[in-house]
């Protein structure tokens, strides 16, 4: 398959079936009638194939194997979308589709300019789910839990799964503009609970992207992923009680990130700011944040879980600063959005299957690195929290109001770590919490490759990142009497 452009790839895939009387020329055919008037639109193509492996407490407790294939037909009239979507793809099943988003009407536009072409590949096309039988998936989770009951006598269970899926997809317009896809995706998960004297903590740790599976194979890989767990959870069983109240806040580099992709990044989304319901909207060239907070969103890294090649629109994804220096200066924008507010589309048009239509995704979202040290911000907080990793938290988009927990955190006094604390959540505001910046660190990290985005029922793999962070101020949450 390498020596395989994607769009031979996926002509196969769609049009090698038993319905031979679908080939691309009769769906361009159809395509183009339905979308006749339209402003915009597409037919996404999409193949999906699919496996978990996941062990528990010593024992395979599942694995499955799948495989979707479907497409979805979208004609845009001004801000109005029509949409219908099949899990099969012949002839009859396009037929209706389009009759079906045809209905919405003309629009009396000219049609939308294409997105322009691309040569660039930012991952391997090779289907990793070929590569590894289940036979050696398993004997790698086995080696895991063995692995992580030998370095400690308190390991009392270990979970631990692998998650593989090859995605390819291919985008028909009107105009005979023909994209496609070939999208690898990989992960490993570990977890790991402890216990001592009665009490029962855990800790987890997960890594993968848009490779195949050999990197998560090499014992180097994967023992330090179980090491990561194992230290988490050893950390949680010392931990005390967190205290709560306004007080300074450090962030550490890579996966704290999620916050501000969280906080922030959403409300940086197009849709949510031509529609003015974005903390943010109306913002464009004004300051949001601290001096030195330069915040970017790079779908072109190579290899990593949030990237594309092209977005589920077809535009090549960019790099689009999005607060240079604290000024707002960019938002993430899908064809839709960035035609109804005069801009260009920055390749944010994702969506999670065929099933759904898209909308502006963030991909990888982190901000740029400093020049202060992670030992100075430490050093610099007379009483306040070290968190080092977070779990779930929720914002909204309207207000920027936000509430995280964090999975690992430190309280500290007088510039010195004093113990770790457990049941740490903090709260704030996005825009107001990157007026608090005071010092940004000189260790950008990006996380191991592990998020998941949410959007309107959605989930697409997006990464994140950023460098340790002070705050001069957020509310914690505790559970300290």
């Amino acid at each position: 398959m390498t020596d395989e452009t994607p769009l031979v790839v996926t002509d196969r895939l769609f049009f090698a079936g038993a319905d031979a009387a679908l080939d691309p020329d009769a769906a361009l055919a159809m395509t183009r009638a339905a979308l006749r008037g339209a402003d915009d639109g597409e037919l996404f193509l999409e193949y999906r194939e699919s496996e978990v492996t996941a062990l528990d407490d010593g024992k395979i407790k599942s694995a499955g194997f799948e495989t979707d294939r479907g497409f979805g037909l979208r004609a845009v009239a001004g801000e109005v979308t029509g949409y219908a979507h099949a899990g099969e793809i012949s002839v009859g099943a396009l037929r209706r589709a389009a009759e079906t988003v045809a209905s919405i009407g003309a629009a009396g536009a000219r049609q939308a300019e294409p997105p322009r072409a691309t040569n660039a590949r930012l991952y391997a096309p090779e289907n990793p789910l070929h590569d590894l039988p289940f036979s050696a998936r398993t004997t790698l989770l086995a080696e895991i839990d063995a692995y992580a009951r030998g370095q400690d006598p308190r390991v009392a269970q270990v979970s631990a799964s692998l998650l593989g899926e090859w995605q390819a997809v291919q985008i028909i317009r009107a105009d005979g503009t023909r994209v496609a896809d070939l999208r690898p995706l990989v992960r490993l998960n570990v977890s790991v609970v402890v216990a001592e004297g009665g009490r029962r903590e855990t800790g987890s740790f997960g890594q993968g992207g848009r490779s195949g599976y050999a990197h998560l194979l090499d014992p180097t890989t994967w023992r330090a992923a179980v090491d990561e767990a194992l230290r988490q959870a050893l950390v949680n069983l010392a931990s005390q009680p967190a205290p709560a109240g306004e007080m300074e806040v450090v962030l550490g580099p890579g996966w704290p990130g999620v916050l501000l992709h969280e906080a922030v990044g959403h409300g940086l989304e197009g849709d949510f700011n031509r529609k003015k319901t974005s903390a943010f909207a109306g913002l464009m060239g004004k300051r949001v944040a601290a001096p030195g907070v330069t915040v970017v969103d790079d779908g072109t890294l190579p290899d990593r879980r949030g990237s594309l090649t092209v977005d589920d629109e077809g535009t090549p994804s960019g790099r689009t600063v999005l607060i240079e220096d604290g000024i707002l200066t960019g938002y993430m924008q899908d064809r839709l959005n960035a035609r109804l507010m005069g801009a260009r589309p920055t390749g944010n048009g994702r969506r999670q299957s065929y099933a759904h239509a898209p909308m502006p995704r963030m991909t990888n979202t982190y901000m740029l690195g400093g020049t202060d040290t992670r030992e100075a911000m430490i050093a610099s907080m007379t009483r306040g929290l070290y968190a080092v990793s977070f779990g779930g938290g929720s914002v909204d988009i309207t207000s920027g109001k936000f509430v995280f927990s964090a999975n690992e955190a430190y309280l500290v006094e007088n510039g010195k770590i004093i113990a770790p604390v457990k049941g740490a959540t903090l709260i704030g505001n996005g825009p107001d919490a990157l007026t608090r910046v005071e010092m940004v660190g000189n260790d950008m990290e990006l996380d191991p490759g592990i998020g998941t985005c949410g959007k309107s029922g959605q989930g697409v793999p997006v990464g994140v990142g950023q460098p340790t962070l002070k705050l001069s101020a957020l509310t914690v949450g505790g559970t300290a009497a």
